[in-house]
C-alpha cells in the first residue's frame, strides 16, 4: 500500500461492522475489502510476487485504490501476469497495451512488465523470484499506532531494490519495494489497534 493514505487520517477507525482499521480503508468498499483478505497476507509463489511487482510498479505516483480498480484490466492485458506469455510480448504487444484505456498508459511502466517477466523467468534457474524477494525479510517489523511511525524504506527495502535491479527488474525503487513487502506479507505495519494486526501469521500481533 503507497502512503499516500498518510492524508487520509493517522490512526484507526471503527466500521459499521465494530472493526478498527485505518482510515484510509475505512470508506471505499473495494479499499475495505482489500484490506481485510489480501494486504498483508503472504504470498510465496513466483506468480503472485511477479504480479505484485508489476502492480507496484504501476501505483508509483498513483494512488493504490486506482490500480485496485484497474486490476481485472490488468489481469486481462497481461495474461493473468503470466511470467512465460508476458516475456514472449514484442513491440506490437507494446503498441497495444498503450492503446488500452482500461489500463495505466505509460510506456515506461508496460515495458518494465516485460522487462520484469523475463527476468523472473532467467531467475527459475537459481533461487527464484519468490525466494529471493522473502531472503529479505528482516529480523523486526514495525509496530506502528499512527501512520506517521510507519515508515517508507527500510535497510531491506533499499537491499532488494538493489539486488532485483542488478538481477534485471525495472521500477523497483526502495518505496515502492518497501510497499511490496507490506503487501506480501515480509513485513507487518497493519496499526497496533488496527483487527488486522497479527494476522498473517508471520508475525505476531
Amino acid at each position: 500500500m503507497d502512503n499516500d493514505h498518510n492524508n487520509i487520517g493517522d490512526g484507526v477507525v471503527i466500521g459499521d461492522d465494530g472493526l478498527a482499521r485505518p482510515a484510509w480503508a475505512a470508506g471505499d468498499s473495494l479499499l475495505r475489502d482489500y484490506y481485510d483478505t489480501e494486504w498483508g497476507m503472504p504470498v510465496t509463489d513466483e506468480h503472485g510476487v511477479y504480479e505484485r511487482i508489476c502492480l507496484e510498479g504501476f501505483q508509483s505516483g498513483l494512488s493504490w485504490a486506482t490500480i485496485l480498480r484497474k486490476r481485472p484490466a490488468f489481469r486481462a492485458t497481461f495474461a493473468d501476469f503470466d511470467p512465460d506469455t508476458v516475456a514472449s510480448y514484442t513491440d506490437t504487444d507494446v503498441e497495444r497495451l498503450m492503446a488500452d484505456t482500461a489500463i495505466v498508459r505509460n510506456r515506461r511502466k508496460i515495458i518494465a512488465t516485460i522487462t520484469n517477466a523475463r527476468a523472473t523467468v532467467e531467475l527459475r534457474d537459481g533461487i527464484g523470484v519468490a525466494e529471493l524477494v522473502w531472503s529479505f525479510q528482516p529480523d523486526h517489523t514495525p509496530r506502528p499506532r499512527t501512520f506517521a511511525e510507519i515508515p517508507t524504506t527500510s535497510a531491506e527495502s533499499i537491499a532488494l531494490s538493489k539486488e532485483l535491479r542488478r538481477r534485471g527488474f525495472a521500477f523497483v525503487g526502495p518505496t515502492t519495494m518497501y510497499a511490496l513487502m507490506e503487501a506480501i506479507g515480509i513485513l507487518d505495519t497493519h496499526l497496533l489497534d488496527s483487527h488486522r494486526r497479527g494476522s498473517s501469521g508471520i508475525w505476531p500481533a
